[in-house]
């Protein structure tokens, strides 16, 4: 695909992420926390809180005026019916489309919601391979921050696969805009730096618990009096975890929801809420600027464009951090019988 065509998509994207954030904000302000906090949805996938629906009216505009007359594409996402997919323009045939879009119109809608942490706006674009295409094909990345009320500055990450990760920090009352390159940290160990497991929900808290313990265990040994290995960060936005690995703040990263809710599954107990594809969409973005992520069992991330499929992932800040880690962490898992 040709660098013009990559910029087109861009500047649309910047655009639409824009509108999204500076309407959610705008509605932020004006309404009070427990306003945007009221759950108005639930799907297979997730529930639908208020302010999720701020962003998905732009969305599904934005689309429809301005993507739509100059490409063909299938959007995925959440809130668009039982299956997660629209095609445009409306009433084209969807295997004749030029790209499946996949997109969160705000990831970390919890946080947010009561002013409490950035959300961000995720959209991952791969060429249409039908119900083949995967989270590998997706080719252009970009993430928008949508800050809290307090914030006046705000982040935006893209990448183009195969070019260097991309990232301009604007500030919002004056519009002053810095360009900067996302690095991941150079650290060759986890000591003294923010490494978590991700257990925002009950149902496998104790289970991840466990595992997190093990692996410190093999990492460093007995807990020493007085002294703290690591640090845990639950930051509750996939994107917001994609973007600290991308800049230096988190090491490692381990989303072992979807691996957990599958063995609970097939032992007949329930599974609670796990990662999805469209949490992923911008992973590509991690991965130019030089994060390691892989699937629970150590293999390139992959899943189905869809809003339903349960994922499961780690990330790694690098290499070396890869190779130190990796190892201890796949023999615990096969040891608990959750990969062979």
């Amino acid at each position: 695909m040709s660098r013009q065509k990559h910029t087109f998509l861009i500047e649309k994207l910047t655009r639409l992420h824009r509108q999204i954030r500076d309407r959610v904000m705008q509605a932020m302000r004006g309404q009070q926390a427990h306003a945007m906090a009221d759950l108005v949805q639930e799907t297979d996938g997730d529930v639908i809180f208020a302010i999720d629906k701020v962003s998905e009216a732009v969305l599904l505009d934005f689309f429809e005026r301005e993507l739509a007359p100059e490409v063909s594409f299938v959007l995925i996402a959440e809130g668009l019916g039982d299956d997660g997919v629209a095609v445009f323009p409306a009433g084209s045939d969807p295997d004749a489309a030029e790209y499946r879009i996949l997109v969160d119109p705000i990831d970390g809608t919890r946080p947010l919601m009561y002013d409490k942490r950035s959300a961000w706006i995720l959209t991952g674009i791969a060429p249409n391979r039908g119900a083949e295409t995967h989270l590998d094909d997706i080719f252009l990345a970009l993430q928008t921050e949508i800050p809290t009320t307090k914030q006046a500055w705000a982040d935006t990450l893209w990448a183009v696969q195969g070019q260097p990760a991309q990232a301009v920090r604007e500030n919002l009352l004056t519009g002053e805009r810095q360009a900067y390159t996302p690095r991941p940290s150079p650290a060759t160990t986890l000591d003294q730096g923010f490494a978590s497991f991700v257990h925002f929900f009950h149902g496998s808290k104790e289970i991840i618990s466990r595992i997190d313990e093990m692996l410190a265990q093999a990492l460093f040994g007995p807990v020493q009096p007085g002294r703290a290995w690591t640090f845990e960060d639950q930051y509750m936005s996939t994107g917001g975890q994609i973007y600290e690995l991308a800049t230096g703040k988190d090491r490692f990263l381990a989303d072992l929801r979807g691996l957990i809710a599958n063995h609970a599954r097939a032992n007949g107990e329930p599974a609670g809420l796990c990662c999805h594809p469209y949490d992923l969409c911008t992973a590509l973005i991690a991965q130019a600027a030089g994060v390691v992520i892989t699937g629970a069992n150590g293999t390139p991330l992959t899943a189905p464009l869809d809003v339903t499929t349960d994922v499961s992932w780690i990330g790694y800040a690098n290499a070396t951090l890869q190779e130190q880690v990796e190892p201890a962490l796949q023999r615990i898992l096969r040891e608990m019988g959750f990969i062979l």
